[in-house]
């Protein structure tokens, strides 16, 4: 296992182990397609996915909420943070490290379910190796990993021939994709360990340091996730809508009614 991919494996497995890194896609989007969408509607949308059946304008709402809520929280963390940096060579996860990709992978379970991805829970309520492997996609993505774009296109293609009932399991873990995932979490891994050492100048000095600390975790966190978004949403969303959602997607996010009717 080269030097990248263990670096990842450790921060991925110290982010799993936090408490609320799961997200329910059933109690999500009840939760935030209730606030927009009549009964009948939400129940459709969840049972067969969300991509033929929201306006684009409340899915791009709802992802910036997200986006937004996620972002403020990590930023908050980061500067209260003191930790050092030099964690690969004593092979453990900082705490600050942990928890940046922990927003990470939580925020990318709901932009997921946002734009029509299946659950990425077993019956136990757990993220299946499949879907930790689709998280670490999704972290190529937001971090530049070149390789990790096309492989999201190329794992779209798949969910489209299956119509988005479920996550191809062999895929991700033994089959097609699995190469690219393993290339991907090296060049994260590789990205993380250096990102430490130029980390540890920003926290020199206490109180300095966490003020700095937080204003570039929040200048990293939100245009990666935003990458993240507008690539799940060219995936999994654009090809997929029709000019029947035209009209709606012209009013403006304050004007929009607490509940929409179905479409027709």
């Amino acid at each position: 296992m080269s030097k990248g991919t263990n670096a990842w494996n450790k921060v991925v497995s110290a982010a799993l182990k936090l408490p609320g890194v799961t997200v329910d896609r059933k109690k999500f989007l009840e939760a935030e397609l209730g606030k927009y969408l009549s009964e009948p509607h939400l129940q459709a949308a969840i049972e067969r996915g969300t991509i033929d059946l929201v306006p684009e304008k409340i899915l791009d709402r709802i992802a910036a909420d997200c986006i937004k809520s996620h972002t403020k929280k990590v930023s908050l963390f980061s500067a209260a943070m003191g930790m050092p940096g030099g964690w690969a060579a004593l092979g453990t996860v900082p705490t600050d490290i942990a928890q940046f990709y922990f927003h990470v992978l939580v925020l990318g379970q709901k932009l997921a379910y946002i734009y029509g991805f299946p659950t990425l829970l077993n019956e136990k309520g757990k993220l299946t190796e499949s879907a930790v492997n689709l998280l670490t996609i999704f972290v190529g993505v937001m971090t530049g990993v070149g390789i990790a774009v096309k492989t999201l296109q190329e794992l779209g293609e798949i969910l489209q021939k299956q119509i988005i009932k479920k996550l191809p399991e062999y895929a991700l873990t033994n089959g097609v994709l699995y190469p690219a995932v393993r290339r991907i979490a090296q060049f994260i891994g590789l990205k993380i360990t250096k990102g430490s050492i130029s980390k540890t100048l920003t926290k020199a000095v206490p109180i300095v340091s966490g003020m700095i600390s937080g204003a570039l975790t929040y200048k990293t966190f939100k245009p990666q996730a935003k990458r993240l978004c507008a690539s799940l949403k060219h995936t999994m969303l654009l090809p997929q809508h029709s000019s029947a959602h035209t009209p709606t997607l012209d009013i403006d996010y304050e004007e929009l009614p607490p509940e929409l009717p179905p479409n027709t």
